[in-house]
């Protein structure tokens, strides 16, 4: 049992008469205040973690026409390469983008648009991380597949021509 004990104060040389002490029960106090963290603990929500869903392939046997293919090297400071189709013979050549509403994300939608005219399908976007990007940049490209509504595209390793072509635009 918890209790507050106060002493009489001793003052001068009079006698009087022993007053009892003060005593002052705190046990249900001390019972409220457990019962009430208790209470907001149990009923407290967590914030709950944010994560977008990424569906890596495994393996495929079926070839993508290259004329469907938007290929994305991500580079240095906040800079992305893009090109469409193969990079030795591109259908539109690699150009620099940033990683703003009027770079990629407008990039990204024009090319949309542009591969349904000419093919009647959807466009396949592969994502190739260079050693001097960070991740922040991955995580803004993946944002900007989720905005413009892009269904396929993977995350693949970067080849040494990918490299050369960055080395060649000041992105690597």
């Amino acid at each position: 049992m918890a209790e507050l004990n106060s002493t009489p104060e001793k003052s001068g040389t009079k006698t009087r008469s022993k007053k009892a002490a003060l005593k002052v029960d705190l046990t249900a106090m001390v019972d409220l205040a457990f019962l009430l963290i208790t209470f907001f603990m149990l009923t407290t929500t967590l914030s709950k973690p944010k994560a977008m869903n990424l569906a890596m392939p495994v393996g495929s046997s079926n070839a993508v026409p290259q004329s469907r293919t938007m290929t994305i090297c991500l580079g240095k400071n906040n800079q992305a390469v893009w090109y469409l189709g193969e990079l030795k013979k591109p259908v539109i050549g690699a150009t620099i983008t940033n990683y703003s509403k009027s770079g990629l994300r407008r990039v990204m939608a024009q090319m949309r648009k542009k591969v349904l005219q000419t093919t009647g399908k959807s466009m396949i976007v592969v994502i190739k991380p260079a050693e001097t990007s960070v991740y922040e940049n991955l995580v803004n490209t993946l944002d900007e597949m989720n905005i413009n509504g892009i269904d396929q595209y993977a995350i693949a390793n970067i080849d040494k021509a990918d490299i050369e072509m960055l080395k060649t635009m000041r992105a690597f």
